[in-house]
């Protein structure tokens, strides 16, 4: 046998050897991962953290947990002041009663409201207190979307008046345009603008379908939150028409009441095909008294670097985040109240220590990647908030956002969604990581539910950043699995460990984060939005300062 055959024997059996290799090294890649995200959610969604309620004890546990995890990995301190830790001044605030409400008829009549059947209290914020005492003026679902020729004020005068707007926005948009039109405070900026001296939300029957009104009046004592300035003042976006209550189907009844159309008749063209009811003043007043208590506390965001490596590229961040909060104890209720947030989020969490960690194991991103446990997500995505505009990073410029939150982790799931993707550029980096891993791409199958304005990136997208976050899919049985635990234990005490969590579905679910992340941190391209998004129009680098609330 010549030296040469001897050479490529040996050649083809060192082949074969690392073709064989290759598969077992990944199986147990994916079987660390696992393991590694099964001892995160351990940790994370334990009774001892109580909930990871934002200016509580519990959440600066998890906090110091997130940041000793990444000093393990080698992440660089990037919170401030050479730690890990961005410090974030909270303005908790919560109903200080049950308030008042009721219904005065031309004729002098009055109808209460009753609280937890027909009313919740809204939450203005600064005030210690407001009464308002004012005639009603119903607008659809308030909406003004110049860009489809919609405007639901046409021919309303508002000023002075209480606004009475349906919750949700038409089906007829697309999803993540209905999610946006969808917010609270986009509709109260409308009703600002106007001149309202209130604003009043109102169910829909769908919307009771979805989350019965009986279980949003369990959590009405918790605390909702906003930042602080340096002055001490709350961040508060919208200076005027406070918002003053949400009705019920049942309470939405008794306010329609004479009018021209009754709440059915209302309620039946908002959710027909054309989503686009007749706007009309109601009649009688409205007198609403509203009591507030407020308390600041401190909490922080978690924030490690990952250095580029292009001198061109380095100053460009790529932020993941992830929300390290979740919303505490039930304050009624009997046996267990502790909401430990497995899948909301310690599995989000879990997943992007586990893309970190991959990132470490690898070459250094030519793009610089901050990893981003953010607080106060379920309060208003408060820290993402406190973040996008008071960057702890300095000299840094934030060119895309990959956001993980709430992975329905109880299937082995076969498809994703992938909100915000197609709007950038960005939407070309998923495709292919997905291509990849052999994960099929799904348009959003709950557009009802406006998840796109509900997670921690939109606040990167409203300050120009274009941004994504992925969503497990329905395929697979994974509609039954999401709707399910939508239904039944979202925010709830049984989202904890007790779920037949799949930990390897956590692995596949961090690795194409992973993917995703790497090639806009690797690409020659910067991300960017696409010529003419909404989003990018609204609140890219071209868009009016005005609309960057």
């Amino acid at each position: 046998m010549t030296k040469r055959s001897t050479a490529l024997r040996r050649l083809a059996l060192t082949f074969a050897l690392l073709t064989l290799a290759a598969p077992a090294a990944a199986q147990d890649e994916a079987g660390r991962s696992a393991a590694n995200i099964k001892a995160h959610v351990t940790f994370l969604a334990s009774d001892l953290l109580l909930g990871r309620e934002p200016g509580e004890p519990g959440y600066d546990i998890a906090a110091n947990y997130v940041a000793s995890q990444f000093a393990q990995l080698g992440l660089t301190p990037a919170g401030g002041d050479g730690s890990y830790f961005q410090k974030v001044p909270l303005y908790a605030f919560r109903n200080a009663d049950q308030g008042q409400f009721s219904l005065k008829a031309r004729d002098g009549s009055v109808t209460p409201l009753v609280f937890g059947e027909d009313v919740l209290p809204g939450r203005p914020l600064g005030a210690p207190e407001v009464q308002v005492s004012a005639p009603m003026v119903f607008v659809g679902f308030g909406v003004v979307a110049p860009e489809a020729g919609r405007d639901d004020y046409k021919g309303l005068n508002v000023k002075g008046k209480i606004v009475v707007a349906l919750a949700g926005a038409p089906a007829t948009f697309q999803t993540e345009r209905r999610a946006y039109y969808a917010g609270g405070r986009v509709k109260r900026a409308e009703a600002a603008k106007r001149g309202a001296v209130g604003f009043v939300s109102v169910y829909l029957p769908g919307d009771e379908r979805r989350q019965p009104f009986a279980r949003a009046a369990r959590g009405w004592q918790t605390w909702s939150m906003s930042w602080t300035a340096a002055d001490g003042t709350p961040f508060n976006p919208i200076q005027g028409a406070p918002g003053l209550a949400t009705l019920s189907v049942a309470g939405a009844a008794k306010l329609f009441a004479g009018a021209k159309l009754s709440y059915d008749e209302v309620a039946a063209s908002a959710e027909g095909p054309k989503a686009d009811p007749p706007r009309f003043a109601l009649p009688g007043t409205l007198q609403a008294a509203v009591k507030m208590e407020s308390r600041t506390v401190m909490s922080a965001n978690v924030a490690g670097l990952i250095p580029g490596s292009d001198p061109k590229l380095k100053n460009e961040l790529i932020v993941m985040t992830a929300h390290l909060d979740h919303v505490g104890v039930e304050t009624t209720g009997e046996g267990d109240r502790i909401n430990n947030g497995a899948l909301d989020n310690a599995g989000g969490i879990a997943t992007t220590l586990e893309v970190a960690r991959a990132f470490m194991a690898a070459k250094p991103p030519r793009r610089s990647v901050l990893v981003l446990a953010v607080t106060a997500e379920e309060k208003g995505l408060i820290g993402s908030e406190y973040f996008a505009r008071n960057p702890s990073v300095p000299g840094a410029r934030m060119v895309g956002n990959v956001n993980l939150d709430m992975p329905v982790l109880t299937y082995d799931f076969t498809d994703v969604v992938a909100f915000g993707s197609e709007r950038s550029t960005m939407g070309a980096a998923v495709q292919r990581a997905a291509t990849r891993l052999g994960i099929a791409l799904s348009p959003d199958p709950m557009p009802e539910e406006g998840l796109f304005t509900r997670s921690d990136h939109f606040r990167f997208v409203e300050a120009g950043v274009p941004s994504m976050f992925l969503m497990t899919g329905f395929q697979n049985g994974g509609e039954a699995k999401f709707r399910g635990f939508l239904a039944g234990c979202y925010h709830r005490p049984c989202d904890d460990l007790s779920q037949p969590i799949d930990w390897a579905a956590g692995a596949r679910f961090a690795r194409i984060n992973y993917e995703i992340a790497r090639e806009l941190a690797d690409d020659d391209v910067t991300p960017a939005w696409n010529p003419g998004d909404f989003f990018g129009v609204k609140f890219g680098p071209a868009a009016p300062a005005a609309t960057k609330r």
